[in-house]
């Protein structure tokens, strides 16, 4: 991480922590798709999806909103670790590459920060298989919002 406009909640990452240890319900669409949070700090967040048959677009690959959904669930989690009280954020820019098909097997999207401004972030993340082979590189680009804007978020 490049540059840290605020010092972060860290309130942000003990929330994500008791998520990952079951304390605390996992977003409705995490249980949609069943993606599980499996690490976090302040540096970085993974999301692991046990990708099968439901997951399959019509050719029987995972389809990739599929991937893209975890990409940006592990990128919108490691995003909230840095956030001050009573902010928020909203993506304004998510990027995906989609690099191999995939099939039935672990998908893991770890996100790290690349920078956080006081008004935009950017965060990367990188999807591998069980094999760690890579599947999916993605990019999001957030807005911090604050006040009227943050509310109800």
């Amino acid at each position: 991480m490049s540059e840290t406009a605020a010092s972060p909640d860290t309130e942000g990452v003990a929330r994500l922590q008791r998520m990952m240890r079951g304390e605390l319900p996992p977003p409705p669409v995490a249980r949609l798709v069943g993606m599980q949070l499996t690490a976090v700090d302040a540096e970085h967040v993974v999301m692991e999806l046990d990708a099968d048959e439901r997951h399959a677009n019509p050719m029987g690959t995972v389809a990739g909103g599929i991937l893209c959904d975890l990409a940006d669930a592990a990128m919108g989690m490691c995003f909230s670790t840095g956030l001050r009280p009573g902010e928020s954020f909203t993506t304004i820019e998510l990027k995906i590459n989609f690099l191999r098909p995939v099939w039935k097997t672990r998908l893991r999207a770890e996100a790290r920060a690349v920078q956080r401004g006081r008004t935009v972030g950017l965060v990367e993340c990188s999807v591998v298989d069980a094999d760690k082979r890579l599947v999916a590189r993605a990019t999001s680009t957030l807005l911090v919002l604050r006040g009227e804007a943050a509310s109800g978020r």
